[in-house]
């Protein structure tokens, strides 16, 4: 009898939930609290773009590790290890200074999830039945969304009124609780024999998967090549620029923070949504305009804090294109990456995939860091940059249209 909640995969399930809610709350509190306490744009961006990198370099690593230790086992202790972090966190708060206490963290936080996410991706086919699996992987997706929707309300509505401590104790207490249930987890496991070392074993996949390329597909070096263009200027624009327009430009409370981070959730799913429903319509050689109206989110982002517009339509404006962003980012996301699997062979798609995403986002944490230093050399003219950022996206956007239109074609013929 098929049966998609079976014991394992429940207590996953609900792992899952516990140690995500804990991690989004905690992702949306860290760094507002560090804006907060600063009121500096250029060390938030700083700050946000050194904790990216760790998540960039650990994404590789975290399949391979993956495949070659107990994935309970991982899950276990990386729970364990990260609500050791936040209680040293907590204890030092105060003690030490900021900035480098909070550098440190988020990089170990970022790290310890690049690791912990393939390992719960990996452990899904080994606890469910194989009729089951794309449902099984669909509800995993799922509370991860859902986690990335509630946790930044939830977080605002604590981080107002109650500030940063009690939002730590919540945290530690959510990834203890989920490490203790995971214990009683039952994963297979077989251990891997061919004698070679993680480090050994990524540089190896890494180079079996730039020679397909190269060798293959360099049509996928172009889309790469976009990819970080896109990430380096509206990407990391957004995620340095929606707190600091929110919080310090119009002035809003962290629970309207939390709301308008919710809202890029709920786009997500949204989006997600609306790319099952309509794969058959969705083409991704129009996938340059999919960009091009991501483009215009900053735009009106731009719009949203001129001075002749009021706030509370300014912040309306931007929860509105923080919702339209995410919702049209996650469509051209799935039928880019749907393209990208039809043309490559079933044993290098796990490192293919890895490799795109890791190396398109290299160029985040630079986009990031720039955008920290204009919000704070601009102060009175943030539009200028929302607009500038989306004028350059909308340029990256059109020169797409010919890389894209070639990928459908090959992935038509293949």
């Amino acid at each position: 009898m098929k049966q998609l909640f079976r014991r394992d995969y429940t207590m996953v399930v609900i792992g899952q939930i516990i140690s995500l809610f804990g991690n989004a709350i905690l992702r949306f509190a860290l760094p507002l609290y560090l804006l907060r306490e600063t009121n500096s744009s250029s060390l938030f961006g700083a700050v946000t773009a050194c904790s990216f990198i760790p998540l960039v370099i650990f994404s590789l690593f975290g399949g391979v590790i993956a495949d070659r230790k107990n994935k309970r086992n991982i899950m276990v202790a990386l729970d364990f290890s990260t609500a050791a972090v936040i209680l040293i966190f907590s204890l030092a708060l105060g003690k030490i200074s900021l900035v480098p206490l909070m550098i440190a963290v988020l990089m170990v936080l970022y790290g310890i999830s690049g690791i912990y996410q393939p390992a719960v991706q990996a452990s899904i086919p080994f606890i469910t039945q194989r009729e089951m699996l794309m449902q099984g992987n669909a509800v995993i997706n799922m509370v991860s969304t859902l986690a990335g929707l509630l946790g930044p309300i939830i977080g605002g509505v604590l981080f107002g009124a109650f500030g940063i401590m009690p939002i730590l104790f919540i945290s530690i207490f959510c990834f203890l609780l989920s490490a203790v249930m995971e214990i009683f987890i039952h994963i297979p496991f077989q251990k891997n024999l061919d004698g070679k070392s993680i480090f050994q074993s990524v540089r190896s996949d890494l180079s079996e998967s730039l020679q397909f390329v190269k060798n293959e597909k360099p049509i996928f070096l172009s889309v790469l090549w976009i990819l970080a263009l896109f990430n380096l200027i509206l990407s990391a624009a957004m995620i340095v620029g929606i707190p600091i327009i929110v919080v310090q430009i119009l002035g809003m409370s962290d629970t309207a923070l939390g709301i308008t981070q919710g809202a890029m959730g709920l786009g997500g799913l949204a989006g997600g949504i609306i790319a099952g429903a309509a794969a058959k319509k969705i083409r991704l050689k129009n996938g340059y305009v999919i960009l091009i109206l991501c483009s215009l989110t900053a735009l009106l982002m731009g719009i949203s804090v001129f001075e002749t517009v009021p706030k509370q339509i300014g912040y309306a404006i931007i929860t509105a294109a923080s919702f339209g962003a995410m919702c049209v980012s996650t469509m051209f996301s799935v039928s880019m990456m749907t393209a990208v699997q039809k043309q490559t062979p079933p044993q290098l798609l796990g490192k293919i995939m890895a490799v795109i995403i890791a190396v398109s986002s290299c160029s985040q944490p630079v986009g990031q860091a720039v955008y920290g230093v204009l919000f704070d050399a601009l102060p009175e003219q943030p539009y200028a940059i929302m607009i500038g950022t989306a004028l350059l996206a909308m340029g990256v956007s059109l020169y797409s249209k010919r890389v894209f239109a070639a990928l459908e074609k090959e992935s038509e013929a293949k």
